[in-house]
């Protein structure tokens, strides 16, 4: 597997796991029965938001694993960054689906987003210059 190819992997992990995160969303709001908006329903609240802080964190990260790719990064570092943001957002997705309040999987999922988020980023730079 090329680097590119690795970086590829990760977007199209991605596009599915947002197709889910949307589908989440669509299940909860004809379940409640809320067409629009939130209704102040707490339970579509946290879908929407589990699907909100995906699409704040994820594209960016995704652009520079590609990035990294068209560098010819090592396939290992790609693979690295991608399976740790990955794991991080489901970690994320299934903490605050869960709960409004902190959980475990919400404080875990974000701190590897995190460091997912800055191992992408540092490593543009570097390989941008190497």
């Amino acid at each position: 597997m090329t680097s590119m190819e690795s970086a590829a992997l990760y977007a199209g992990i991605f596009v599915i796991f947002f197709l889910l995160l949307k589908g989440r969303v669509g299940l909860v709001r004809s379940g409640e029965k809320v067409m629009f908006g939130d209704g102040g329903n707490e339970r579509l609240q946290r879908a929407q938001r589990v699907q909100g802080n995906a699409v704040e964190d994820v594209p960016v990260t995704v652009i520079g694993l590609l990035a990294l790719g068209a560098l010819v990064a090592p396939v290992w570092l790609i693979h690295a960054l991608g399976s740790t943001l990955v794991l991080g957002r489901v970690l994320h997705a299934v903490g605050l689906s869960g709960s409004s309040g902190g959980s475990p999987g919400r404080m875990w999922g974000t701190l590897l987003t995190l460091i997912s988020m800055l191992g992408t980023g540092v490593a543009c730079i570097w390989f941008a210059f190497a």
